[in-house]
C-alpha cells in the first residue's frame, strides 16, 4: 500500500509537471503548431536576410574563384552588415563574444577542450545574451511606439464604409510593417445643387514612419480643401501644391486615385495621378482599365498649373464595378520571389457569380494571401471596392 501510493503519488506530480511544462509551451508558441512556426521562422529568416544581404557586394563576391574563399568573403560581409546597424558599444560587445565563441572551436572539434575553453563559450555566450536583451528592450520600447503610432493613424482612416445611395462600397488595408504608407477614404461632399461623394486611394513612396507621416498630411490637405475646391481638378491641384510643399524635392511623392461619384445620376468622374490603373468590371463582365492621366503628387517641377490635372467622366451602370487598389497588392511576391500580377487579379475578377462589395473584397484578399502564404510583404496592400446598385 504505502509502494502503490508513493507511484500514485509521483504519478500525480508527473501530470502535473507535464501540465506546467504544456501550458508553458503554448504561452510560448500562442497555440501555433509546429508546422505553423517553422513558416514563421523561415518567413523571418528570408526577410532579415534580404535585409542584411541587401548591402552586400555579391557581384565582386561571385568573381571568386574558389569556394570556400567564395564563402568566407560571402559570410564575413553578411556578418558585417549586421555589425554596422548595431550601436558603436553594441558592435565592440558582438566582436567580443563572436571572438570568445569561435576560438575555442580548434581545440574543442580536436578533443582537447578543458575549464578554461569552457569558460570562453560561457562568456561568450554570455555576451550574446547581453546584447539580446539590450537589442530586445529597444524592440519593445519602438513597438510600443509604433502601436501608439498605428492607433493613431486608424483614426485617419474610416472603419466602416459608408452608406452611399444605390451603391455599395468596401475597403481594406494590409500593412507591411506596424504603420502604413496607404490611405483610402470616401467623403461626402454636398452642397446646394447636388450630393457626390469623394473616392480616394493614395500610396506615399517610401514605407513605415516616413510614409506614415506623410501619409497624415495627405489626409490633412484633403479634408482641408474637401469645402475650399468646387471642382475635382481644383481638389487635385491643391493637393499637389501641399505634397510639393513636403515630398523632399520629389523624393517623397505621392500616387492617388481620386474620384467623384454622383448617386442621382451614377456619374463618376476621376483622376489618376501617377497610381495603378483602376479597373472597371462591367455587368456583362468586361473589365476596362482607368490608367494614369498625370503625374504622383510632389513632383516639384510639375505644378497642377503648368502640367494639368484633367479629370475623365464615365457612366456607370447597375452592376458596374470599380476596384481601386496600391501597387502592394499586384506586387505581392510568394515564397519564390514571383509577383502576384495583375494577370491573376484579373483572372481573380472573372468569378463568374455575382457578388456585394465586401464579398469581392474578401474574395480578391482571400486570393492574394493563398498566393503569397507566410512570406513577409515589402509593401502595403490596399483594395477598395465600389460597386453600383
Amino acid at each position: 500500500m504505502p509502494e502503490q501510493a508513493t507511484k500514485r503519488g509521483f504519478s500525480g506530480q508527473a501530470r502535473n509537471g507535464f501540465g506546467v511544462a504544456q501550458h508553458f509551451w503554448g504561452k510560448v508558441t500562442e497555440g501555433s503548431d509546429l508546422a505553423q512556426l517553422w513558416q514563421q521562422f523561415h518567413a523571418d529568416a528570408r526577410h532579415s536576410y534580404a535585409l542584411y544581404s541587401r548591402e552586400v557586394d555579391w557581384e565582386s563576391i561571385r568573381s571568386e574563384r574558389k569556394p570556400l574563399k567564395r564563402w568566407l568573403r560571402a559570410t564575413w560581409a553578411v556578418f558585417y552588415s549586421l555589425l554596422m546597424k548595431l550601436s558603436p558599444a553594441r558592435r565592440v560587445l558582438l566582436l567580443i563574444a563572436t571572438v570568445l565563441m569561435i576560438a575555442p572551436l580548434p581545440v574543442t572539434l580536436a578533443g582537447f577542450a578543458d575549464v578554461a575553453t569552457g569558460r570562453m563559450l560561457a562568456v561568450g555566450a554570455a555576451l550574446l545574451f547581453v546584447l539580446l536583451s539590450l537589442e530586445l528592450a529597444d524592440r519593445v520600447t519602438m513597438k510600443r511606439d509604433l502601436e501608439i503610432a498605428r492607433e493613431i493613424q486608424s483614426w485617419l482612416v474610416p472603419d466602416h464604409p459608408p452608406a452611399i445611395p444605390g451603391a455599395q462600397v468596401a475597403f481594406a488595408t494590409r500593412p507591411a510593417n506596424t504603420v502604413a504608407g496607404d490611405y483610402y477614404d470616401v467623403l461626402p461632399r454636398h452642397d446646394a445643387h447636388r450630393e457626390s461623394w469623394l473616392i480616394v486611394v493614395a500610396d506615399v513612396a517610401g514605407k513605415s514612419i516616413p510614409a506614415a507621416l506623410l501619409m497624415a498630411t495627405f489626409q490633412a490637405s484633403l479634408h482641408a480643401l474637401l469645402t475650399a475646391t468646387e471642382t475635382l481638378a481644383d481638389l487635385v491641384a491643391g493637393l499637389n501644391r501641399y505634397a510639393c510643399d513636403h515630398s523632399q524635392d520629389g523624393r517623397r511623392f505621392t500616387t492617388a486615385f481620386i474620384a467623384e461619384y454622383e448617386p442621382a445620376t451614377r456619374r463618376l468622374s476621376y483622376i489618376n495621378a501617377g497610381h495603378n490603373a483602376a479597373l472597371l468590371k462591367h455587368g456583362n463582365g468586361t473589365i476596362d482599365h482607368l490608367p494614369s492621366s498625370g503625374l504622383p503628387l510632389g513632383i516639384p517641377a510639375i505644378n497642377a498649373e503648368a502640367f494639368g490635372y484633367n479629370e475623365t467622366s464615365l457612366q456607370l451602370m447597375p452592376d458596374d464595378t470599380l476596384i481601386v487598389f496600391t501597387d502592394g497588392l499586384v506586387e505581392a511576391v510568394n515564397h519564390q520571389g514571383v509577383e502576384y500580377g495583375e494577370e491573376r487579379l484579373l483572372q481573380a475578377l472573372g468569378f463568374p457569380i455575382r457578388e456585394t462589395a465586401a464579398l469581392m473584397l474578401e474574395r480578391l484578399l482571400a486570393e492574394v494571401g493563398r498566393f503569397v502564404g507566410e512570406t513577409h510583404q515589402q509593401d502595403d496592400i490596399t483594395c477598395l471596392v465600389f460597386r453600383c446598385e
